[in-house]
């Protein structure tokens, strides 16, 4: 688990790639996200985490999930939607391409690591001052 700011392992990647299944997407905060992604990569080597977007703005990350998650999903600060057949998002690149051992993430597991994430992000932002150097 990753205690403090600093750059992520993830990086978005400018190669196109073969497109995604039918699914769901869930989309979260950049940063959330982020930490979503490497905690996913940590705990399961990289397995338990499907495609995922990158706005090209940086402002949010969009998970890609099994079609049908949108019906229950009720995780505060993230929205699920069904693209209905359209690309999940428009401009943006793959951070997770979808040739990946996992076609969509499990929404359980994507559901754990986002509240980890948004936990981790909290406690650092308690800790550290707005300049950025660590609390003494």
């Amino acid at each position: 688990m990753r205690n403090h700011p600093g750059p992520h392992t993830s990086a978005p990647t400018p190669e196109g790639s073969d497109p995604p299944p039918a699914c769901d997407v869930v989309t979260v905060p950049a940063r959330q996200g982020l930490e979503a992604v490497d905690l996913l990569r940590l705990s399961t080597g990289g397995t338990g985490v499907g495609p995922v977007l990158h706005d090209r703005q940086g402002d949010s990350l969009a998970f890609l999930v099994p079609l049908g998650t949108a019906d229950a999903w009720d995780v505060p600060g993230s929205e699920c939607t069904r693209p209905d057949g359209e690309p999940p998002a428009h401009d943006a690149g793959w951070l997770v391409p979808p040739h990946t051992d996992s076609a969509v993430t499990d929404p359980a597991v994507l559901r754990a690591a986002l509240g980890e994430a948004a936990r981790t992000i909290a406690l650092v932002d308690r800790l550290t001052p707005d300049d950025g150097a660590p609390r003494q």
